[in-house]
């Protein structure tokens, strides 16, 4: 048991004149108030609060955020009230805790449209006070290590809200090492073979090679010494979550995954960050694309440090980070380090950025009474992407999340000049609007009167911002269209629980879900940003909804007009689960293709034919054409092995044939029938797996969609 004097030792040895009194004071108060309490674990209660209180003394923290920590639950839990608090200590501390209890009573799980609200409430609250939001992260921290004493469907509930919640809010924070440490503690409850297996083959690969950390330390440290540069190395494996992660974004196997060690090397100045830099290079390859100078072009939460990625020892691919010491304090403190203590004075660190104007202007944005919807979705954005920097042509840097485009650019700018676009030019050369954009590009948007944003810029939109002010013009523009086809959503959902669509049942539904009236509830239907069967299932929780198992193939689009057919092309095949964009073509229907089809090129000058096309919910039929390209060893049964995985997959062969055969290896291409995209994955991590296997890969082809309507002249123009 930690008991005062322990705690005022570890705020004492970084603030020498921290009032022990004062905390002895709320620490006695804290024990009195939860005496006779007990967790779940069997353990008193009040040693939540104190290992909460020592979560934040180890952040060098004020004494106002420690006493915080420490009556965090008296208010909630306990016979005290904030008079109480406000009395005996302050209103400063009163406020905090207060606004604490106030986050810890949101339920961030529960239904969207609630959840959504409730994480308004969070993000105001956060507003007032960074200190409110540090104390409820190490609050989840030491919440999250004792879980399991929690029943298992309390566990999952909490993983989940912590891995969609508080980890990203960490990391938008700054605290990188509080952000890793949540999300592996949520892995650990949502998938735990999933992390066992990535921990399994550590432990193989080390076997195999040795300690590769310390091995590369060693390396770094020599070269280090020979340029005469002191630097502080810091060497590990990347953590099971963060490996698991980039092994499903990046669809690969464990066997191919490269940097999975990650060095940082902290030292003096600035000046001798770069000499680092050029010492790493000269004595390993650096690998192309994966160099960050995030020092001359900071992160909007304050971190700065220089990324390279090089080959190194066996060609092992290894991480650097080179940074100084400042930087390292607010790359591992983050907000925190706004508030750290060293030697009893608060540390002007100049790194430091109060992520409080950050939230500031999100509020201010979107308005005390704006959508909670669009809030929470521009907020999740936010916080879970990284960033790029672009240029205006003169030369004005606009920071953008990873994957933005240039309408994403335009509305930066300004609304106005997002919603006039309509075309832009990288630098100097034009290109699609959905391009993405990359980092140090110059960016020029081009306007026109009477322009409006088309529904398909939804989904080609990287930013909260940006999609938020194209639904609000899209509901302005085409409100009674959307008012309709919802309508249609809502009478076919109603009748599946044997349920009518009635105008009272829709008003009260538009009720729940924060809406002003039942016109506005369909046309959030027919803009597909609400699903009818939440609208039923809110309704009527305990009538179970027919199941949608099967989605009807020639229905498995929404966005079509009555009696138009579609086709799905044969460039791109998509897949239910991906983004796509339906092309008319007179006489011929639709033809669907995803979002990024090379062959959409052919028609940006043509936006009257495009149509803002989405897949129906629901389980679809193996019935959506696919192809991969697959590279075996040319041995006794292997073909009948590779046709086996697939079939395990429950997936259907329609087609194959051999492009390249050599003596040992035969490539070919398999055409498939499947479910949709995650079907796909699964075939793909299934053959990746195999030993017989050297190469798969999603085989796409824009020249395969030549028969589908586009003219030989169209496809010069491309380079096709």
């Amino acid at each position: 048991m930690i008991i005062a004097d322990d705690l005022i030792g570890l705020i004492r040895a970084y603030n020498p004149s921290t009032n022990a009194e004062l905390i002895t004071k709320a620490y006695n108060f804290c024990l009195a108030m939860h005496e006779g309490q007990m967790r779940r674990s069997g353990e008193p209660y009040y040693t939540h609060p104190v290992a909460v209180a020592c979560l934040l003394a180890d952040q060098h923290l004020d004494d106002a955020s420690i006493i915080t920590a420490l009556l965090h639950d008296t208010i909630e839990d306990t016979k005290a009230n904030f008079a109480d608090v406000e009395r005996l200590f302050s209103r400063e501390i009163a406020e905090l805790v207060d606004g604490v209890t106030k986050i810890t009573n949101l339920q961030l799980s529960s239904n969207v449209t609630k959840q959504a609200e409730n994480f308004r409430k969070l993000i105001m609250a956060t507003s007032k006070d960074i200190r409110v939001t540090l104390v409820k992260l190490a609050d989840r921290l030491h919440n999250m290590r004792t879980i399991r004493s929690m029943a298992p469907e309390k566990q999952q509930q909490k993983a989940r809200e912590t891995m969609d919640i508080y980890a990203p809010l960490a990391g938008r924070m700054g605290m990188h090492w509080l952000r890793e440490e949540l999300e592996d503690l949520a892995f650990q409850v949502l998938n735990p073979e999933g992390r066992q297996s990535i921990i399994r083959r550590f432990i193989k690969l080390q076997n195999e090679t040795g300690d590769v950390v310390e091995q590369i330390n060693g390396d770094l440290l020599y070269e280090m010494d020979r340029a005469g540069i002191a630097a502080e190395i810091q060497g590990r494996a990347k953590k099971p979550y963060s490996i698991w992660r980039k092994m499903q974004t990046k669809e690969l196997s464990f066997s191919r995954l490269s940097d999975i060690y990650g060095f940082r090397l902290i030292v003096g100045d600035e000046a001798d960050c770069y000499r680092v830099l050029g010492v790493i290079h000269q004595r390993w390859r650096a690998v192309p694309g994966r160099f960050k100078d995030y020092i001359s072009q900071p992160k909007t939460n304050g971190y700065r440090s220089i990324h390279t990625t090089v080959s190194g020892r066996n060609a092992r691919r290894v991480e650097a980070q080179i940074r100084t010491k400042a930087m390292h304090q607010v790359a591992e403190k983050g907000a925190a380090a706004t508030w750290s203590y060293r030697d009893g004075e608060r540390v002007e660190n100049p790194f430091a950025l109060d992520p409080s104007a950050w939230i500031a202007s999100l509020t201010e944005r979107f308005g005390a009474e704006g959508d909670d919807g669009e809030f929470f979705e521009a907020f999740k954005l936010e916080m879970y992407t990284d960033q790029v920097f672009c240029f205006t042509p003169k030369g004005e840097v606009i920071k953008l999340p990873r994957g933005a485009t240039p309408i994403d650019f335009a509305y930066a700018i300004h609304t106005r000049i997002g919603s006039a676009c309509v075309s832009a030019k990288v630098d100097g050369i034009r290109v699609p609007l959905w391009t993405r954009l990359r980092n140090g590009q110059s960016v020029q948007i081009i306007t026109a009167e009477g322009q409006t944003p088309p529904a398909s810029w939804i989904d080609i939109a990287a930013t909260g911002r940006a999609k938020t002010a194209i639904r609000r013009s899209l509901r302005e523009v085409d409100r009674d269209k959307f008012i309709n086809l919802g309508r249609e959503f809502a009478r076919v959902a109603f009748e599946n629980v044997n349920k009518k669509a009635t105008d009272r049942a829709l008003s009260t539904a538009a009720k729940h879900f924060g809406l002003p009236d039942a016109d506005e509830l369909l046309a959030r239907l027919g803009s597909a940003e609400i699903a009818a069967r939440e609208v039923v299932a809110e309704l009527y929780p305990n009538l179970k909804v027919r199941s949608t198992d099967e989605v009807v193939s020639a229905l498995a689009v929404i966005g079509l007009e009555p009696g138009q057919n579609f086709t799905h092309a044969t460039c791109c095949h998509p897949l239910p689960g991906e983004r796509i964009v339906g092309i008319t073509f007179r006489g011929r229907g639709v033809v669907v293709h995803t979002i990024d089809c090379l062959n959409m090129l052919l028609y940006e000058t043509q936006m009257d034919r495009w149509l803002d096309l989405a897949w129906h919910d629901g389980q679809h039929a193996v019935t959506h054409p696919a192809r991969i390209e697959v590279t075996i060893r040319n041995g006794a049964g292997v073909m009948g092995r590779i046709c086996t995985l697939i079939g395990d997959q429950k997936a259907n062969i329609s087609d194959m044939h051999f492009i390249d055969r050599k003596p040992d290896y035969f490539k070919l291409i398999i055409n498939l029938e499947l479910r949709d995209v995650s079907q796909l994955h699964m075939v793909l991590t299934a053959l990746e797996a195999e030993n017989e296997v050297a190469e798969v890969s999603r085989h796409q082809d824009p020249k395969l969609g030549k028969n589908q309507g586009a003219f030989e002249g169209e496809w010069d123009k491309i380079g096709i």
